[in-house]
């Protein structure tokens, strides 16, 4: 993350619950309230998919709560399909991996860089069950291991 991104969202139950192979950004298209909605930080993504569809890529269940200051006579869902912006290529790779390889495209955050909205998109593989009760046993053991070394460093 450089010093212009400033994350308003992010996913960090994607880490959990998906092993994520690669990691994309791609531009979001969004109406001005949008906009200054997710500024303040009203934005969710946990539900949230991608998806390629007729050669474009769609973020789906992406929920931006409507801004406060808005004008009231355009009412917008709050969670409606929004469009990705990507090179072709990237599009085409990612379609393929989603269709042949049973991968699937998760948020993992939004964020300005440079005034534009983004989103970084994980490619990522469902973990199984028995590989988050493992992961969490890796965790315990090192907080162990952390706090035997800190015992023996003050014992000193």
């Amino acid at each position: 993350m450089t010093q212009s991104e400033r994350t308003v969202v992010d996913n960090r139950r994607a880490r959990h619950t998906f092993s994520i192979d690669e990691r994309i950004e791609a531009g979001l298209v969004l109406h001005g309230s949008e906009v200054k909605a997710l500024r303040e930080g009203k934005g969710q993504i946990r539900e949230a998919y991608a998806t390629v569809r007729d050669g474009e890529a769609w973020l789906l269940n992406m929920h931006i709560s409507p801004y406060s200051g808005a004008s009231t006579h355009v009412e917008l869902d709050p969670i409606r399909p929004r469009k990705l912006l990507l090179h072709r290529k990237e599009i085409d790779y990612l379609a393929t991996q989603t269709l042949q390889r049973g991968m699937t495209l998760v948020p993992l955050r939004v964020y300005f860089s440079r005034g534009r909205a983004k989103v970084e998109l994980g490619l990522a593989r469902g973990k199984k069950q028995i590989d988050r009760r493992r992961e969490i046993a890796e965790r315990d053991v090192q907080r162990q291991m952390q706090r035997v070394n800190r015992r023996r460093e003050q014992g000193r």
